[in-house]
Parts: structure tokens; C-alpha cells; sequence
């Protein structure tokens, strides 16, 4: 099985793949790190979607930080893609059928069971809570579009980035997917006033990469989260400035942080559903998280 990352020799899957394998019977245990720097070329993404159709043996992968990348690039050279796949342009793991290449978009799946471990029921009808997702990448593209489709949706998602064309993307995204417009606010603009100005309760969330794939955080030192805000750093290792910032204000105005170790729970477990066709249940999950504890 591979894995594509920026820097993959120094993830924790490393380590716990091989002990998920024996867990779950797999036909390997050997993961292959395929590292890309953020400006690959087109060229790099096709070169490695040949080798992964070309060899018998590989089964599939996971891919990270080059999600929208792989599509732009190398879509073309996938056999068949899933619908979120198709709708919002980005590849997030990878399977086999024979030597034909299925590409998978399993983040709003991955997002929403993560979420859902710490989004209290009912958070946003009960509070009148907004969302500030910080990053329109792809995995703020998921999270959106969970978000939208949640039970108890968020009255306003407000969308920011440092880039004007993933903003565009996200906004092409969310209107092909026919959700509601009014819900969404999109700003190419300093996130730390819109954090700032949220309401009590405010799910803000580090979708950005920053403090994994380059070091820092969206937001400058000292910024205020909204009270009561539940803080969500989708990275669960590198130097995670944004998470100290949170933790560091997590007593005095009552903060509900979480890192990204259930989303990496999560987002490994669904691509190997994928990737060797498995059924995985809530309790071998759980059993699965708990053999991954040994590197947290």
C-alpha cells in the first residue's frame, strides 16, 4: 500500500500500519511513502499514477496533502472516480481493479466521523454557533460539505484562505453540490478578525496545513478564540502553533480543543476499506485506535 505525502517517513502510520495489518489480516504489511513537495509538477503526479497502475503488486493509497493536485494533474488516468471525486476535484486515496486506477474522495465521510466524536449534539441550534474554516482546500472543501449536510447545521460557514483561486474552487464546489448559498461566506482576507468576531461557541478549525506540511499558523499570536469555541487542528503532528495557541487559551475562555488524531484515525481506516475492500465496524474502529495509542 502507499502513501503520498510531503514528508511520510516521519508519520505515525509508519509504525501502525504494519500493526493494523496483523489486526486485520491484510495481504500486506508494507506501506510505501511516495513524498512530492508542494509544487510538484504534473509531471511528478502522472509519473506516479503510471507506476501505481504498471505494478501487480500495489494495492492502493492514501493521499494526503496533494489531493486536488492528483485530480488536476493526473485525473485523467484514473479508470472511474466516486462522486465526491468527480464534484469537487480532488483524490484522496487510491484502489485497484486489475491494472485500472479507482480514485476516492473519502474526506466528507472522514471529517463528519471525526467531528462527530467531539461535536456536542444539537452544538449549533442550541447555541447559534458559526463555523470559521481557515483553508478552501480539500479537506476545507469536506468539511464544508459535511457541515452543510449535518443534521444540525451551522447557520453561517464562513470560508477563508490566502488565495483567491482555491476560494473560487470552493465556491464552484459548493454550487455544484446545490448547497445553500446563503449559508457560506467566502473572504481572501486576515482570519484573525473573522475568528475574533465569531459568536460564542464558534467552531473554528486549521485546515490549512500550516504547523505539519510548513511550520506557523493562520492566525498571528494572541488572537482571541470566541468563548466557548470548539478548536479543531486537523493535524495531529509537526510543530502545531495553531494548536499551542488554542491549548494556551483553553482555561480562561473555556475552549473545547482537538487535534487531528481522530481524522487520522479515521482517514486511514476508510482508505484501507477502500483500498482491500473491507467492512470496518464502529467497535474495530475503536480496536484499531487503540492499537494506534502506542505512537501517539
Amino acid at each position: 500500500m502507499g502513501f503520498v505525502g510531503v514528508d511520510t517517513a516521519n508519520s505515525s502510520i509508519r509504525r501502525v500500519f504494519p500493526l493494523w495489518a496483523r489486526e486485520l489480516a491484510l495481504p500486506t504489511d508494507e506501506l510505501v511513502g511516495h513524498d512530492l513537495p508542494l509544487d510538484a509538477p504534473d509531471s511528478a503526479y502522472r509519473e506516479l499514477a503510471a507506476n501505481m497502475r504498471a505494478d501487480p503488486g500495489y494495492r492502493g493509497a492514501l493521499i494526503t496533502t496533494h489531493k486536488i493536485r492528483m485530480w488536476e494533474a493526473a485525473g485523467d488516468m484514473f479508470a472511474e472516480l466516486d462522486e465526491f471525486a468527480r464534484l469537487c476535484g480532488e483524490i484522496s486515496s487510491v484502489s485497484k481493479r486489475g491494472d485500472l486506477l479507482i480514485g476516492h474522495a473519502k474526506d466528507p465521510l472522514t471529517a463528519g466521523l471525526a467531528m462527530v466524536d467531539f461535536l456536542p449534539r444539537g452544538h449549533f441550534a442550541r447555541t447559534g454557533a458559526e463555523v470559521v474554516c481557515l483553508g478552501a482546500g480539500g479537506a476545507g472543501s469536506a468539511i464544508t460539505w459535511w457541515l452543510a449536510h449535518h443534521d444540525d447545521p451551522p447557520r453561517r460557514i464562513v470560508c477563508v484562505d490566502t488565495d483567491p483561486a482555491r476560494i473560487e474552487r470552493l465556491r464552484g464546489v459548493h454550487a455544484r453540490g446545490g448547497l445553500p448559498s446563503g449559508m457560506f461566506g467566502y473572504e481572501v482576507a486576515d482570519a484573525a478578525p473573522l475568528v475574533r468576531q465569531a459568536p460564542p461557541g464558534s467552531l473554528v478549525i486549521n485546515a490549512t496545513g500550516m504547523g505539519k506540511d510548513r511550520p506557523g499558523s493562520p492566525l498571528p499570536a494572541g488572537t482571541p478564540f470566541p468563548e466557548r469555541a470548539l478548536v479543531w487542528e486537523l493535524n495531529y503532528r509537526g510543530s502545531l502553533e495553531f494548536l499551542a495557541q488554542a491549548r494556551a487559551q483553553r482555561e480562561e475562555r473555556g475552549l473545547t480543543v482537538e487535534d487531528g488524531w481522530s481524522y487520522f484515525i479515521h482517514g486511514w481506516s476508510q482508505a484501507i476499506t477502500a483500498i482491500f475492500d473491507l467492512t470496518l465496524t464502529p467497535d474495530l474502529v475503536h480496536e484499531l485506535a487503540k492499537i494506534a495509542e502506542v505512537v501517539r
